[in-house]
């Protein structure tokens, strides 16, 4: 299950670290943190799922509940050329909530 649908107070801070309160599956919500950088990197100015370390060539980094409570990152990424593209990423596409804990499916 996407984690979002588990899940409570999601942010991101510093640009990389996915943090919120996920429900363990015995009723309780419990701290989680996941550092986006080491599931997400930057393919000549696109996100990357399986890549690292995005952040490191990313501006203007944003966080948002969007649509139906989807959770959205949105970066400018700089290409090879050195220009930056504006991109965004779905979070819920590949990580889950095992147990209190975030996951990359």
């Amino acid at each position: 299950m996407s984690f979002h649908l588990s899940a409570q107070d999601i942010r991101v801070d510093d640009g990389h670290i996915l943090r919120a309160r996920l429900d363990n599956g015995e009723g309780e919500m419990v701290d989680a943190e996941f550092d986006l950088d080491t599931v997400l990197g930057n393919d000549d100015g696109i996100f990357s799922w399986g890549g690292e370390n995005f952040s490191h060539s990313a501006q203007g980094i944003t966080f948002a509940m969007e649509g139906d409570g989807v959770p959205i990152l949105r970066a400018g990424l700089t290409n090879l050329n050195g220009d930056v593209n504006w991109h965004d990423v779905n979070l819920a596409e590949r990580l889950t909530n095992a147990g209190g804990k975030f996951q990359l499916e």
